[in-house]
């Protein structure tokens, strides 16, 4: 995975622990937060489309499978 910076555009992945709401959702890197050598938190404000159905402004991604840079259009 490409190193993840503040202000790149990501999608982050939420499953089926999330029921309906499971699947993939756009936003922007915010700030990171260090939580050992090899791993962080990253903070992502989603879309107004993603904070509509999630009812969440920004949400931290640790796992490192459920964020991925955006596709470029």
């Amino acid at each position: 995975m490409d190193e993840l910076k503040i202000g790149d555009r990501v999608e982050i992945h939420l499953d089926q622990k999330f029921g309906e709401l499971a699947g993939w959702y756009g936003g922007v890197v915010t700030r990171i937060e260090p939580y050992s050598e090899h791993r962080s938190f990253h903070w992502v404000r989603l879309d107004a489309e993603a904070q509509a159905a999630l009812k969440v402004i920004e949400i931290s991604v640790f796992n490192p499978k459920h964020i991925r840079k955006a596709a470029r259009s």
